[in-house]
């Protein structure tokens, strides 16, 4: 697996922005450890969701393409393949909840792709999308569960080492386990004596349960801030991935992660969503225990402008 992350990160090259590593001497301090933010809030369309997609994309025969893609997605995957189909002149169709962030809502309809909503709580996203690849005959990008989406999460890690260097731990977001396993691939391909932690909400930790018990555990529709990891599952690829090279997995509170995203915004001038801030969040709540030179993986910056006042307007000097 990690010779097909080193394969997506020369797919990628010209493609994907390289992604800043910020510090803060303010957050070293408070943790008291050494910790490298990978800035993904400023890939392309806001997320490291660009990687995977345009790795997966990139990957299909051309008789395939021009079929047409259908994925289904919350938004930040939504936004990358229809970022991807415009640039590959693909049409896209995209299957999202209806209480998707605005933003992102609007930014996949302003890429080109065709929209179509469904209510979480009556409807099944999966199914709708392959309800609707088997009336179209498109193929299915899913947002997470498919090798070569993996592989390109994974370059983001790469590029982590090469910026930072050597590592002592890895804080990943984990939804549907997509960038969190091939992050694991590619930090035990490159610097193997790395420890991977996990991090999920509390509300949302099917993850952490699962990778605990090593029995497949679903929430369904956790109401969670952070709606980039309001997936039900880890998916049939990434479960076992996240089992062999994951070495721990922790939550955190809501509480936590809005604390984090306020962090990141006053101290560190960073706009970054709250499934991004997770890693974040467990080293400020003391969820994860640091050790050494810390990477963290801002996995996006997506949030729409009620939830970013509601989460600065509930400050309690944390930032």
């Amino acid at each position: 697996m990690f010779e097909k992350v080193t394969a997506a990160r020369r797919r990628l090259e010209g493609q994907a922005h390289l992604t800043p590593v910020m510090t803060s001497a303010t957050l070293d301090g408070r943790v008291g450890a050494n910790v490298f933010c990978k800035c993904e809030n400023f890939q392309r369309i806001g997320a490291f969701k660009f990687r995977g997609a345009f790795n997966a994309v990139s990957c299909l025969p051309e008789e395939d393409r021009q079929k047409g893609v259908i994925t289904f997605s919350s938004g930040n995957h939504a936004q990358a393949v229809a970022l991807v189909g415009r640039l590959m002149n693909i049409p896209v169709t995209v299957v999202m909840p209806e209480d998707a962030p605005a933003t992102k809502r609007e930014a996949t309809k302003g890429y080109g792709a065709e929209v179509i909503l469904y209510d979480p709580g009556k409807a099944s996203r999966d199914e709708l999308a392959r309800g609707l690849q088997e009336e179209r005959g498109g193929i299915l990008i899913p947002p997470y569960d498919h090798p070569d989406i993996i592989a390109g999460q994974g370059t983001a890690t790469l590029e982590l080492h090469e910026q930072a260097g050597p590592l002592d731990m890895l804080l990943v977001p984990c939804g549907g386990g997509g960038l969190l396993s091939g992050s694991a691939v590619a930090a035990h391909g490159v610097m193997p004596g790395c420890r991977v932690v996990g991090i999920e909400p509390e509300l949302a930790d099917d993850a952490t349960r699962s990778f605990r018990t090593g029995i497949l555990h679903r929430v369904d529709n956790p109401r969670t801030i952070a709606d980039g990891t309001r997936t039900p599952s880890l998916g049939e690829h990434t479960f076992p991935l996240v089992r062999e090279y994951v070495s721990d997995m922790q939550t955190v509170s809501e509480e936590a992660i809005m604390a984090a995203v306020r962090f990141l915004f006053y101290r560190m001038k960073l706009v970054v969503e709250p499934s991004g801030a997770l890693g974040v969040a467990a080293l400020l709540s003391k969820a994860v225990q640091p050790e050494g030179r810390v990477g963290v993986l801002l996995s996006g910056g997506n949030i729409d402008g009620p939830t970013m006042t509601r989460i600065l307007s509930a400050a309690t000097g944390d930032g």
